[in-house]
């Protein structure tokens, strides 16, 4: 029952979000209908029901193949050199890799009804700023997740040659590579430890208790922070920070 209340809470707050910026979606689209003196014409040579049960295929295209090779490309360099070389974690693969295909897939079908960058990136851009209800996910897997919609926005809807998306991608995940290398800063890992000798975590002792957890962890521990304390089992909850 706790599940089904918090997809409910998720659902009606992606609709109270997406209400605005749908309607300036319908908005936009009128307009361009109302400047277009040729819209009309091109309705009735086209029709609108006879083409949809029509066997042929228009919209999957060299331009969507090609688009869609270079979306791939630059989502696996990003995933798999990038963010599972330094977590090594896989839980949020499946996640990257279908937001950004179906992401990928829905803007580049807009972009066909006139629908602008500006209009499918404030669309789409809401789900990628809210957190999963069922878990907890950190600030940066949450960048992550950004990146990989923007990739597949500007992948599906962005104007230029495949030469010049090649180009903007790479630089986003140069960008993200330098930043997570050692090469301007150090990396700064975290980790959480239940300690028990409750006795030496005091401020006198600072210093000494971060010894005891280099020796006990094998960590190059240079500053830590007690979360919690627990008196009654005589143990501290303490996040330790190190350099890789």
């Amino acid at each position: 029952m706790e599940k089904v209340c918090r997809i409910l809470k998720s659902a009606l707050l992606i609709l109270m979000l997406a209400g605005p910026v749908v309607s300036a979606v319908a908005q936009e689209a009128d307009m361009n209908t109302e400047t277009d003196p040729g819209t009309e014409d091109k309705k009735k040579k086209k029709g609108t029901d006879a083409d949809f049960f029509d066997f042929t295929i228009d919209k999957l295209n060299e331009k969507f193949f090609s688009r869609l090779a270079i979306n791939v490309l630059c989502l696996f360099l990003l995933v798999r050199f990038i963010y599972y070389r330094n977590y090594r974690n896989t839980e949020f693969l499946f996640t990257f890799f279908i937001f950004n295909l179906v992401i990928f897939l829905i803007t580049f079908l807009l972009n066909k009804v006139d629908m602008s960058l500006g209009a499918a990136f404030g669309l789409f851009a809401i789900f990628s700023m809210l957190r999963y209800r069922t878990e907890g996910i950190t600030a940066k897997e949450m960048t992550y997740l950004f990146v990989v919609i923007a990739i597949g926005l500007i992948c599906a809807v962005a104007k230029g040659t495949a030469v010049e998306l090649l180009l903007i991608n790479l630089m986003i995940i140069t960008a993200i590579y330098l930043l997570e290398s050692s090469i301007f800063f150090k990396r700064e890992s975290t980790q959480l430890i239940n300690y028990e000798n409750i006795e030496m975590v005091n401020t006198q002792t600072r210093e000494a208790l971060i010894e005891d957890l280099k020796k006990r962890t094998g960590l190059n521990i240079h500053r830590i922070a007690i979360l919690k304390l627990d008196y009654l089992r005589d143990t501290a909850q303490i996040k330790v920070y190190f350099y890789q």
